[in-house]
């Protein structure tokens, strides 16, 4: 639904609580593993791999530049704070990724404030925030930002760490208002004839958006990396067993980059997505996805038996008024 810029930022120097060492200690310990592998991902293209054992764990020391990082298992991923000094333990169920990470050692309380963000946002109400005339929105927003930048005063947490996020609670802001102007934009196009599209199929062969005339179309354009995408994924499942054998269509597009082709290969298969899975042909530079403007995922797109779009901005699988749109126009 959204894409908000994440602002990294690296090489800020501050003296703190951790000691001087001239690296970082982190132990992990994963149940239910995704994969063998764990990715550190950071700026200038830092890349470190770990190679979990049978009991999904593993220790290591990193020589890093202090700053904010990913962690992802090749199916899902969450961000870090790291800094020389830090001996980190995380330990978590890839199951119940973002649910279940807890951190301990010298660095924990940054990096659970991180976890535990992610969480707030996954919950926080977007759809009616975006939904907003412009002086609601406004205001909302400033709300939001305000409630996030006490948050973080009230956690009291390393300098570095509280320099770095807060210059990310302001890119956020940016991208939110950035974001409502694309959306505002998106609904001037209801009522006119949809762009279409002729994708891969995950079960084979290629898929048009003409094959579907006749039917509604309900489409999600998602990817594997995008928490916000994940946390609809439930939903989007009740939805379709809900109006199985209706005169609706659920067509999922991927806008994940040709290297993580495979990744969204696997991730399909291995959670058991219904409806039709495609994977556009050129992540966000396709051209259906140009056509409708889109800059942040999850999207939800639903188009009429004709061809005509709806909404260009739907209503997410998991709000009340999909069903109960979807229980008037499907009698």
């Amino acid at each position: 639904m959204k894409k908000i810029t994440t602002v990294i930022l690296a090489g800020v120097l501050s003296v703190s609580a951790f000691a001087q060492k001239k690296y970082v200690t982190f132990e992990a310990k994963i149940d239910n593993k995704n994969g063998e592998k764990l990715y550190i991902l950071g700026p200038n293209k830092y890349k470190k791999e770990f190679v979990l054992n049978k009991s999904g764990v593993f220790k290591d020391t990193l020589n890093i530049t202090e700053g904010m990082y990913r962690l992802d298992d090749g199916v899902e991923g969450t961000s870090l704070f790291l800094k020389n000094g830090m001996d980190l333990k995380l330990k978590m169920d890839a199951k119940m990724f973002d649910e279940s990470i807890v951190y301990t050692g010298k660095g924990a309380k940054e990096n659970n404030f991180l976890a535990q963000t992610a969480l707030a946002e996954e919950q926080y109400n977007y759809p009616e925030l975006l939904k907003a005339d412009e002086t609601a929105f406004t205001q909302m927003a400033t709300e939001k930002q305000q409630a996030d930048l006490k948050r973080l005063a009230d956690a009291k947490l390393d300098a570095a760490f509280t320099k770095l996020y807060t210059a990310e609670i302001q890119g956020s802001m940016m991208g939110l208002q950035q974001y409502y102007k694309e959306e505002q934009a998106m609904q001037k196009m209801n009522n006119a004839p949809s762009p279409t599209f002729n994708y891969e199929n995950h079960k084979g062969g290629m898929m048009k958006l003409e094959d579907l005339r006749g039917k509604y179309v309900y489409i999600d354009v998602w990817a594997t990396w995008c928490a916000p995408c994940r946390a609809e994924i439930p939903y989007l499942k009740m939805v379709e067993e809900k109006f199985h054998g209706k005169n609706i269509e659920f067509v999922s597009i991927s806008v994940d980059t040709k290297k993580d082709y495979e990744k969204w290969k696997k991730f399909v298969t291995d959670k058991e997505l219904g409806g039709i899975q495609l994977y556009a042909d050129n992540d966000w530079n396709s051209d259906f996805i140009k056509a409708y403007g889109i800059t942040g995922i999850p999207r939800f797109i639903l188009v009429d038996p004709k061809g005509n779009i709806v909404n260009a901005n739907a209503d997410r699988p998991s709000s009340p008024a999909l069903t109960t749109l979807f229980t008037e126009i499907l009698k």
